[in-house]
């Protein structure tokens, strides 16, 4: 990922996320199928990059923290960020590789594009109140920053302007949670087959994605990478992490590649997004897939609701505003397809599901989501507007205040039927390619 990624010590964290029912209009999807070929797995060498140190930090209760294992930390904050619109999607160019007709979307994900509201009871209980060894490294990388009462991370500082205390990553956990909903109790959608033998998890934050997957496929060797090191120092023994810069360049050797890259709610936190796509197709396995998964920053309504919400709209408008100025989009979703078609991906396909903001839809499966989302939305409000419109549009801490009280207020609201746009986007590397 970048120059020589830094083992680090792990504090604890983790997240989670939801799985959407189809509902009534849903929009054409076009996904390729087709299993990786098996191959012999690599031993990645970072032996000679990482230097040794110690941190005292205890994983938190609430985090993993089954049994003590061998850590080699390293992360890439986490974000969330809505998504766009336009749904539908479809796949182009295939190899010529022999496709297993067996072979199906891993999580069945189904694309949602209609919510009907619930014209019945709006109560709702949930949320409803505000509410083994370890490694050591460079003091720049364990150094933090604070700034209107949160913790920011201290390497690259300024890479992200996100925190990662303790706040945060209790919300980046109830994310994970969500997408786990979402996609049906499922980690990925990609039609991956066999499990594969290396993985890389892309600004792994609190590192929860990579733990689950490291627990459900004992045989995969499982990296994650992060500006952050954050995550928990008890994790599976096939579980790693590293301190690195996902937009730096990669230096992951022939032998290090990968059969599987994750890469999820980054919007916010990448300048260049052709060229961690092509720089993912360059270390993936001929046959390995790519998928990224990411909300975009952008509340919407079909019914006009939307327009309610009068300091949400206004909110959102300078966050998007604050990310053209910091030059990191955090509406990228839309794009994802096509930035894969351009670096050579095959079997591109794109699924688009509209995710509630409150618990307002009638079918319950969503109208659960929905509460969640919500909820992980109330949270986000104070680091999106400290982040994005305090530290880059330079707000004063007051001025940020009074307006994170007024969005919040909106995203509370019964009466609004929001929604955000997730976009799961995956595709393969042709086993024709070098």
């Amino acid at each position: 990922m970048s120059a020589g990624p830094l083992p680090h010590p792990q504090p604890p964290t983790t997240s989670t996320p939801p799985a959407p029912p189809a509902s009534s209009a849903e929009p054409t999807v076009t996904t390729s199928n087709t299993s990786t070929q098996p191959h012999t797995p690599h031993t990645p060498q970072r032996g000679d990059t990482a230097q040794p140190l110690h941190h005292d930090e205890t994983p938190h209760p609430s985090r993993h923290d089954e049994t003590p294992h061998h850590v080699a930390t390293h992360d890439n904050t986490t974000h969330d960020n809505t998504t766009h619109d336009n749904t539908t999607h479809d796949n182009t160019t295939h190899d010529n590789t022999t496709h297993n007709n067996n072979t199906h979307d891993h999580g069945d994900l189904q694309p949602v594009t209609h919510l009907e509201p619930d014209s019945g009871s709006d109560t709702d209980s949930a949320f409803d109140a505000n509410s083994s060894t370890s490694t050591s490294l460079a003091s720049s990388i364990l150094s933090y920053e604070y700034s209107n009462g949160r913790r920011y991370h201290g390497y690259r500082s300024g890479a992200y302007v996100l925190p990662n205390d303790e706040q945060e990553q209790d919300r980046l956990d109830l994310l994970h949670h969500i997408f786990t909903l979402i996609l049906g109790g499922n980690l990925y959608d990609a039609p991956i087959h066999p499990p594969p033998r290396r993985v890389l998890d892309i600004g792994t934050g609190t590192g929860i994605w990579a733990i689950d997957f490291a627990d459900e496929y004992p045989g995969s060797e499982v990296l994650g990478t992060d500006l952050s090191p954050i995550q928990p120092t008890w994790i599976p023994p096939n579980a790693k992490f590293y301190i690195d810069d996902a937009e730096s360049e990669w230096v992951y050797s022939l032998d290090e590649r990968f059969d599987f890259i994750h890469v999820r709610t980054l919007s916010g936190a990448i300048a260049d997004w052709p060229k961690l796509t092509r720089q993912a197709y360059a270390h993936l396995h001929p046959g390995g897939w790519l998928e990224f998964q990411e909300p975009v920053a952008l509340c919407e309504s079909d019914d006009g609701t939307i327009d309610l919400a009068e300091a949400l709209l206004r909110w959102q408008a300078l966050c998007n505003d604050a990310a053209k100025v910091f030059a990191k989009d955090i509406r990228v979703g839309h794009t994802l397809k096509q930035r894969m078609l351009d670096a050579g991906f095959v079997d591109v396909a794109e699924k688009v599901v509209k995710v509630p903001i409150g618990p307002w839809p009638k079918d319950a499966r969503m109208k659960e989501i929905g509460r969640y989302q919500r909820e992980h939305m109330a949270m986000g409000i104070e680091p999106y507007t400290f982040g994005f419109i305090g530290k880059i549009l330079g707000w004063s801490e007051q001025e940020c205040r009074v307006l994170i009280a007024q969005v919040t207020n909106d995203v509370r609201r019964k009466d609004v039927h929001m929604y955000i746009k997730f976009y799961f986007v995956h595709g393969r590397k042709p086993q024709s390619a070098v």
